[in-house]
């Protein structure tokens, strides 16, 4: 039997998966040859799966490295649940268990081991690794490295030494977004010869997008989360106090809250962390210190309540919802602000010109992202050098944003800009526009400009998005650090004098009310495109139950026992035998012994 033979039949034993997802096929073949990998799959597409299936064939150690304990300990939890021997090494661990550990190593018992960057470079640990029969070194997260990526941790660029120190192991690396740039440099940083490269696309079809400028960004955010009330999901926050004040707010409107940032103490960080993974429908409030080490599944959703840093930690960010493949929804606020104080973030670091031009050009990408008047998702991929259709499921797909011709608004915000000596604001420009009764108006002589009143056909808010449209698309820029206000670019300098045109955005009318949906539509929407019965859904939610009540009992995250995708396939299929139970997704040999019997009689229980 060939070695890609053999990984079929373990990865529906052990997995419970009847086929490979895509990309996966070629990915493992080539590990399983031996040849230094780097792969390039987006979030959710199973890059985990390309070394925990190798692991698993063959006598050797599989090491992995990754960046974060939480990501390594939700790993481990995975694999231990499917009956596969894996263990980590990192701060947290006891002497006990680490002695434990090496003894399993020493015996060969012991298939997936998990460290740190920082943890491999310790004195003492490549040396022990070395006389350990370590087979490959699999580093995830692989994106690290670079030092002009979004995650860059310098520990990362001592891997490839320690590799060698632990001989002569094949090397494989994984990560989910990574440009040519980004590959070279991974692929010099981290190996000793050319690996194969291999990239897949970037796109995340079950993922719907959507962004909307900030307006009254708290009812904004009540109105979806009201929606999906009963869904896990994630709001990301750019500051540590926002997190609390959204999680105290929402935690009154009766959501089931949890708040992760680093200043946190260690202890409560884990306990919400934990929280969030081993129950249904928490909403996790937090920084992006929060992400990268959570694997759970049934993410239905991830909202920015202020706009992400890049396009690639967007990326990343909504790439926590949907793993299972079901439908994800994303919601994505933004602002003038927002805007601005990214741009004198990037202006006040010490860098270098060449560094603070790269940002602000990454900063711009995303500003175009939001005030897109085009498919958000043809606008990410082709961002990632990927072409595609548009995707008929973002919020410009489904026809909720207006584009049309805005070049005379654009000249006229442009010119009172120009008129008043660049150096004035967004409300300042707005009542000299409107036409404004303004005391500061009258006293700098303002009132008898040519623009004065020219726009008084539009409100004051119709202006902001006007501003903000032409801000995000690089004809504005802060007049300076100190005292804010606007100044032209030679973008705008060549809309303001006819040469180039602008299109502008109406941004949509404000909803009056948070909208609600019924219980059993969240359940179908879940579900995926398929309506769900009421029957379906009466057996999935006894399922889930049973689930929570096991995943309690064993102290263990609800989706290590089984997936929300596998609950739905077994209320629309329900199996009435363990032969039955072993042709639905994820079901393995382990998950058949541990609960089958259990979940074959809450599904005839609540078939009745």
């Amino acid at each position: 039997m060939s070695d890609l033979a053999a990984a079929k039949q373990i990865l529906k034993k052990v997995f419970g998966f009847a086929d490979f997802r895509p990309g996966q096929e070629e990915i493992v073949g080539a590990i399983l040859s031996g040849a230094p990998v780097l792969a390039v799959m987006p979030t959710g597409s199973g890059k985990s799966l390309c070394y925990q299936l190798p692991a698993l064939l063959g006598d050797g150690l599989t090491l992995v490295v990754s960046p974060l304990i939480a990501l390594m300990r939700d790993q481990v939890g995975q694999m231990c649940a499917l009956g596969v021997p894996a263990a980590t090494l990192n701060s947290q661990t006891s002497e006990e268990e680490a002695a434990k550990i090496w003894r399993d190593i020493r015996a060969g018992a012991l298939k997936l081991l998990y460290v740190s960057p920082e943890r491999l470079a310790l004195d003492g640990l490549t040396e022990a690794l070395s006389h350990a029969r370590v087979s490959r070194v699999a580093v995830d997260e692989a994106h690290c490295i670079c030092e002009w990526g979004h995650d860059f941790r310098p520990e990362y660029r001592l891997i490839r030494e320690s590799v060698e120190k632990i001989g002569a192991v094949q090397a494989i690396a994984f990560t989910a977004t990574a440009d040519s740039a980004m590959r070279a440099e991974i692929a010099e940083r981290l190996f000793a010869s050319p690996p194969k490269v291999f990239v897949h696309s970037f796109d995340r079809p079950n993922i719907a997008l959507k962004f909307a400028a900030k307006d009254q960004p708290r009812k904004q955010l009540l109105r979806f989360l009201s929606a999906r009330r009963g869904q896990s999901g994630i709001v990301y926050c750019a500051s540590r106090a926002g997190t609390e004040r959204l999680a105290e707010f929402f935690a009154g409107q009766s959501f089931e809250t949890i708040v992760y940032h680093a200043g946190l103490d260690q202890a409560r960080r884990n306990a919400n962390q934990d929280r969030f993974l081993r129950e249904d429908g928490v909403i996790a409030f937090a920084t992006i210190a929060f992400g990268m080490g959570v694997n759970k599944p049934d993410v239905r959703f991830v909202a920015h309540a202020d706009m992400p840093s890049s396009i690639e930690s967007y990326y990343q960010e909504i790439g926590r919802a949907g793993r299972d493949g079901l439908p994800a929804e994303t919601l994505t606020l933004y602002g003038l602000e927002d805007m601005a104080l990214r741009r004198r973030q990037i202006d006040e670091k010490d860098l270098g010109d060449e560094r603070r031009r790269f940002e602000h050009q990454r900063l711009s990408a995303l500003g175009a992202l939001c005030e897109a008047a085009a498919c958000r998702r043809q606008i990410l991929l082709g961002h990632f050098n990927e072409q595609a259709p548009p995707c008929g499921a973002c919020d410009f797909c489904r026809g909720e944003i207006l584009v049309r011709d805005g070049a005379i608004e654009a000249q006229k915000a442009l010119s009172a800009v120009y008129r008043t000596g660049q150096r004035f604001g967004l409300n300042y420009l707005s009542d000299l526009l409107t036409g404004a009764d303004n005391e500061a108006l009258r006293r700098n002589g303002h009132d008898a400009l040519k623009t004065f009143g020219v726009g008084a056909d539009r409100t004051k808010q119709d202006w902001a998005s006007t501003f903000r449209q032409l801000f995000a698309a690089g004809a504005l820029r802060t007049a300076s650090a100190e005292h804010g206000g606007f100044a032209l670019t030679e973008k705008g300098e060549a809309i303001l004098r006819g040469r180039e045109g602008f299109m502008l955005r109406d941004d949509p009318p404000r909803e009056k009310a948070p909208r609600q949906t019924s219980k059993t539509a969240r359940d179908a929407a879940a579900a995926g495109a398929r309506e769900t019965t009421p029957g379906e859904n009466q057996i999935f939610e006894a399922l889930r139950k049973l689930r929570r009540e096991i995943a309690r009992d064993e102290g263990v995250a609800a989706y290590l026992v089984f997936a929300d995708r596998t609950l739905l396939e077994m209320a629309e299929r329900r199996p009435a035998t363990l032969d039955a139970l072993r042709g639905i997704y994820g079901v393995g040999e382990r998950k058949i012994a541990l609960y089958g019997e259990p979940f074959l009689e809450a599904i005839a229980q609540a078939s009745d």
